[in-house]
């Protein structure tokens, strides 16, 4: 099938966005974007609760922990700029080209639960954030929040640009508050310096290991890999050698920084937790409702709490948005179903939406933090499915050509999916373990 031939990633904003042809710092402000909207994966409401975790119990330790886990993420989501601007598909059309349809049936249902259960934590954390600003309850506050479907076929029959900027802004939202909780709180510089130095005691305690591999396993989400391929697509580069490294390079650059956006607002969670929990004796604090209800009163800000708050809803929010159109992304690249897309994103929320109805309706509004939780076993039980195929397309020199992954490059990512995927497996049976007990 030729390039011309072939479905489009996002067919609605393919190639939309066009790319001057001279000035570094104009091509770098064309291509910035993508990164930004892969980013908030790494942000999202699911990690919240294992960084919060994390700094109440241990301190500035674990701090390490998300620096490695960022530096995974930047190199495999650099795997996926490299995939989509060298072969003009992204992940989701790639499996299925390449896999038996068995297979590609498997890895679609497989993914379309990943999604589901990353935009339930999405739909929970934002319905909190509602719930703890505006007391509005749980129910009604998963409804609000499914509305953000609407949000986004407006702004993208505006162009995809206006996507990027609403998730942009969002995004600065939460660095912004997590900013002003730092001052707040007052943290050791000395500690925080020490506390990106790995420790052996990660390894030996148990129950800091058992936190340590759920921030790993929290971090890398597989719908971003999806994600991440199919909209660096939206910019209009050359079909040349020369623009497309050109390409890829800036779209690597885009993605680096906006990840390293993403590491001081993980470590930034981590680290007002450190500050103000765990200095103060608080070491169980693990909830998020929790953390919101005590951090005005330890750090003697009465706004702290709302900030907090704010954060979470932009935090939310921005990552169900992306959540959505990694869903349209996934259900077109493997069924190439053409549907209207107010359609295809409908399906995509109601995937969302209705578990987290039903759980909050059976079991009450103290059953979302066990679905958090469960959403992120999910989570983790696929990611091995989408970083395998990534690796093993971007080192196929017949499917890449002359942008096929360096054999040091190969050697890396290689480690890296063995590692993911051997710490989510020790993840998950000792999450099973701990239901079963």
């Amino acid at each position: 099938m030729s390039m011309l031939d072939r479905p489009q990633s996002l067919p609605e904003v393919h190639r939309t966005i066009a790319i001057p042809q001279r000035g570094f710092w104009r091509k770098l402000l064309a291509y910035a974007g993508p990164g930004y909207l892969v980013s908030v994966g790494y942000m999202d409401p699911g990690n919240w609760a294992t960084d919060i975790a994390g700094g109440s119990k241990f301190g500035y330790t674990l701090l390490s922990v998300i620096m490695l886990s960022n530096l995974m993420a930047i190199l495999l989501q650099s795997l996926c700029v490299r995939l989509g601007v060298a072969t003009g598909r992204d992940l989701a059309q790639a499996c299925r080209d390449y896999f038996s349809p068995r297979v590609s049936l498997v890895l679609w249902v497989l993914c379309e639960l990943a999604i589901a259960a990353c935009d339930l934590a999405e739909l929970l954390g934002s319905a909190i954030a509602l719930q703890l600003l505006w007391g509005i309850p749980l129910v009604w506050g998963v409804c609000i929040m499914a509305l953000d479907v609407i949000i986004l076929l407006l702004l993208q029959s505006k162009g995809f640009r206006y996507v990027e900027a609403l998730v942009i802004t969002l995004v600065a939202t939460i660095a912004g508050c997590f900013i002003a909780q730092i001052i707040f709180a007052r943290p050791d510089l000395g500690s925080i310096l020490t506390g990106f130095i790995p420790d052996h005691r990660i390894l030996q305690n148990t129950e800091m290991l058992y936190i340590a591999v759920g921030i790993l396993g929290a971090t890398v989400m597989p719908h971003n890999l999806y994600l991440h391929s199919a909209i660096v697509q939206t910019r209009a580069w050359e079909a040349t050698s020369e623009k497309k490294w050109e390409a890829i390079k800036f779209g690597t650059i885009d993605s680096t920084l906006a990840l390293s956006l993403a590491l001081f607002i993980n470590a930034a969670i981590l680290i007002v937790a450190a500050a103000t929990f765990h200095t103060n004796g608080y070491q169980d604090v693990a909830e998020i409702e929790d953390a919101y209800q005590l951090l005005s009163p330890l750090l003697g800000v009465g706004a702290a709490s709302a900030i907090f708050g704010f954060a979470l809803l932009a935090s939310g929010q921005s990552s169900a948005l992306t959540a959505t159109l990694a869903g349209q992304i996934v259900m077109e690249g493997f069924l190439r179903l053409q549907l209207p897309p107010w359609l295809r994103r409908l399906a995509t929320r109601l995937l969302a939406v209705i578990p987290a109805l039903i759980a909050i309706v059976i079991f009450g509004e103290k059953s979302t933090g066990q679905l958090l939780l469960l959403s992120q076993v999910v989570l983790s039980l696929q990611l091995s499915f989408a970083v395998v195929p990534l690796v093993m397309f971007t080192s196929d020199r017949r499917l890449m050509g002359e942008f096929v992954n360096p054999r040091w490059l190969k050697i890396l990512a290689s480690a890296i999916a063995i590692i993911i995927a051997s710490l989510n497996i020790w993840l998950i049976i000792q999450t099973v373990q701990g239901w079963l007990s």
